[in-house]
């Protein structure tokens, strides 16, 4: 992938570099909805949820949102590698927040593991904060395009949390 090039004061988008960025956070997603999509039904629809459970059809729009926001994130970061240490760096720590990610919906919905899915959400919410230090260091518009992926996975981190403790 080419770098954005620079003209006069302002850079040129990298078109192809930041699809590629949008499709890599978007096949994370599709990933992990591979192991959703059958446990829904089934599984979770026979588990205790807490009343603040949202409705099934706001997940699919939330996450592809995200993982837009995250992909246009991760390419600003990547656009200044060549000017900036950190960014080689943050782009790692996006790569495993990426991979738990998918890991999440493997433990939760296709082991079937509230327990596990709970192991990995933790670990998952600690790799998005160190990540949106990492890209705020190298561009705060980066950063602060994480942060409502960070509410939602707090969010989903409560949820799986009063998933484990109804259904022991």
């Amino acid at each position: 992938m080419a770098k954005a090039a620079k003209t006069g004061n302002a850079k040129r988008i990298d078109y192809l570099a930041l699809a590629a960025f949008i499709i890599l956070s978007q096949l994370a997603g599709a990933l992990g909805a591979v192991f959703t999509f059958e446990a829904i039904p089934s599984w979770y629809a026979s588990l205790e949820k807490p009343f603040f459970t949202p409705p099934a059809w706001v997940f699919g729009p939330v996450w592809t949102t995200l993982y837009l926001l995250m992909g246009i994130a991760a390419y600003l970061v990547w656009e200044r590698m060549g000017e900036n240490k950190v960014a080689k760096q943050a782009l790692y720590l996006f790569g495993t927040q990426l991979a738990l990610n998918s890991a999440w919906s493997i433990g939760f919905f296709g082991l079937r593991s509230p327990l596990l899915g709970m192991v990995i959400i933790v670990l998952l919410w600690l790799a998005i904060v160190g990540t949106m230090r990492a890209f705020t260091k190298v561009s705060a518009t980066a950063g602060n395009l994480l942060v409502p992926y960070l509410a939602w996975v707090s969010f989903a981190t409560l949820l799986n949390a009063a998933i484990l403790i109804l259904n022991p």
